[in-house]
């Protein structure tokens, strides 16, 4: 950690101090947009946009006590939301069966072939917001406090929001 925030103190003053932290989160950073796009070439064109704007904007960032790379995701997040709208393309949920089981284990119930395929379609309908929060909390094992950072709000107010986006998330699917 401290030698992360050393480079991001000199990548602050010399951009090409940034190299080690983009070869650090690159790959996470293009599998995360990855599962929510389905299309290599935009997940590599949302994915360079991510760093060329972590790299202009490094001046900016402040370590909170949470990762460097929430600031990333944060990043990440708001550039996919961005080509959602410009392209007006509708997100891609890609999920294994370990995501699965965990989110089956909240709803209390056991999983099988065809609650799978009930769920995925209860996830293409909820609204994005939802969407992101489950994603952050089961598909990329996020704390609260790393989601609270990723989407700007206090780590008890991210526990909040994603119990009550699970909550809507079970209604649609036992509708």
């Amino acid at each position: 950690m401290q030698s992360e925030l050393r480079i991001i103190e000199k990548s602050k003053k010399n951009p090409n101090h940034f190299a080690p932290l983009y070869k650090q989160y690159h790959e996470n950073i293009f599998r995360y947009i990855m599962k929510r796009v389905d299309d290599v070439e935009a997940a590599y064109d949302i994915t360079s946009n991510v760093f060329v704007k972590a790299l202009t904007n490094i001046h900016k960032y402040e370590f909170r006590g949470v990762p460097f790379s929430s600031w990333l995701f944060r990043i990440a997040k708001s550039e996919l939301y961005q080509s959602f709208r410009d392209k007006k393309a509708r997100r891609t949920v890609s999920i294994d069966k370990v995501i699965i089981a965990d989110l089956f284990e909240d709803f209390e119930e056991s999983f099988n072939e065809e609650r799978k395929e009930k769920l995925m379609e209860a996830l293409r309908l909820i609204n994005e917001k939802d969407l992101a929060l489950i994603e952050l909390r089961y598909f990329e094992r996020r704390s609260y406090r790393e989601i609270g950072e990723i989407i700007s709000v206090t780590e008890n107010n991210a526990k909040v929001k994603t119990f009550r986006a699970l909550q809507r998330l079970k209604k649609v699917y036992n509708k």
